[in-house]
């Protein structure tokens, strides 16, 4: 099986080897695990805007990266949504406001029975909608890992608010899914 890490005889715990987002996933939960420890919620508020801002600069690399109009203007969206989002975070560190309620957000876990899509030039719009999916899941999945290795209640009170966030816009595709895809099928 061919996968991410060649010198290995087998893939590392929980990712998907032929998955970048799980690859990236894995290799952001080692510098985690071994590196960055938040000491404040400043420091977790600025994790999450560089996160939103990799998000970003993602899908405006899949918007260079596609020939097709339609799907310019659908990763074009969502890279001004995950700039709205950093924004959002921005204002919350500058008034030092507290982080959104954590309230659980629905899980329809359409993304869990869906194949893998690497991003490509010729994605579909129901393509696209799994890449979106996936990586919102996979940031969900990383404040998880965070919220579970806070050493302070305030810091894993805001992680559990990202959680929800991530959850939230993970629940939109899936609902656009859900609403195109699924029902036209």
């Amino acid at each position: 099986m061919k996968h991410f890490f060649p010198n290995r005889k087998k893939a590392p715990p929980f990712a998907n080897p032929q998955d970048p987002a799980e690859v990236l996933l894995y290799l952001c939960f080692i510098i985690i695990k071994t590196m960055i420890h938040f000491k404040s919620i400043a420091d977790v508020l600025d994790f999450a805007m560089k996160s939103e801002q990799e998000s970003v600069d993602f899908y405006y690399r899949m918007t260079a990266m596609t020939n097709n109009a339609e799907m310019k203007r659908v990763f074009t969206q969502l890279a001004h949504e995950e700039m709205g989002h950093k924004s959002r975070l921005q204002q919350m560190l500058e008034k030092q406001e507290p982080i959104m309620k954590p309230e659980r957000v629905a899980d329809l876990r359409i993304s869990d029975y869906l194949p893998d899509v690497l991003p490509g030039p010729r994605l579909t719009y129901s393509e696209a909608l799994i890449v979106a999916m996936k990586k919102e899941n996979a940031a969900a999945r990383l404040y998880t890992d965070l919220a579970a290795r806070a050493a302070d209640d305030s810091i894993r009170l805001v992680f559990e608010g990202l959680i929800r966030e991530e959850q939230a816009h993970k629940l939109r595709f899936e609902t656009e899914y859900d609403e195109y895809v699924l029902k036209e099928n």
